[in-house]
């Protein structure tokens, strides 16, 4: 891609973004920040049950990359909120896995447990662990990458209509999951095809870390 034109798509980029307010982020990013503030202390920051307070208090929280996978949504939904009973023994106990675990039913909406699950699933599913912040990433989405990937990275943002282009659709996992972070880097440094610009200079490495991050979770 010459100069010139690449220059133009990240002006029109840019004008656009300016134009348009951020869009939600998806759910897995908004389950991330619930689990950070509420459940990493026990079940540690990468879900393995290593969290600093169940140290102190002596407990055994469940490593969330491994139990999560046999879990129905339903039964995850009971175990967070504290609800129904437990599917072995009939008896009216909210905890599938430890006594120790909270009821948060007054403490989360439907949607934040819904969003926490989809954080789960990542947590328990992906191959590929978080490079940077996902909340840079979603700043640094919101203001360079939106106009042409669209606001929920399906590949549909305002510029295809006005250029006739097809970008990346991230929210593919078909098309996400084959691609190892450093070549969503490299793609992100380095440019790919006609239109998709290089971005190195102008984006910081935390900045195209925590893009390579959020992308991620676009695609949960």
């Amino acid at each position: 891609m010459k100069d010139t034109p690449r220059f133009l798509l990240l002006c029109l980029a840019i004008v656009v973004q300016a134009q348009t307010a951020m869009a939600d982020p998806p759910p897995a990013f908004q389950g991330r920040r619930l689990f950070v503030s509420y459940c990493q202390l026990c079940h540690g920051p990468d879900g393995k049950g290593d969290g600093p307070l169940a140290a102190q208090m002596k407990i055994k929280p469940a490593d969330l990359t491994t139990t999560v996978r046999s879990r129905s949504d339903t039964i995850l939904r009971k175990i967070i909120t504290g609800e129904g009973k437990q599917t072995i023994t009939g008896r009216d106990r909210h905890n599938l896995i430890s006594d120790a675990m909270p009821e948060w039913k007054s403490v989360f909406s439907d949607q934040q447990i819904d969003a926490l699950i989809a954080w789960l699933r990542f947590l328990s599913t992906s191959k590929h662990p978080l490079l940077g912040d996902p909340s840079v990433g979603y700043k640094t989405y919101e203001q360079y990458c939106t106009a042409c990937h669209g606001e929920q990275g399906e590949g549909d943002g305002i510029l295809t209509r006005l250029l006739k282009i097809e970008p990346a659709d991230h929210s593919n996992p078909n098309a996400m999951n084959p691609l190892s972070n450093d070549e969503l880097v490299d793609s992100i440094l380095e440019g790919a095809g006609e239109y998709m610009p290089a971005w190195e200079g102008i984006l910081s490495r935390a900045e195209v870390e925590g893009l390579v991050s959020y992308i991620r979770l676009l695609s949960q």
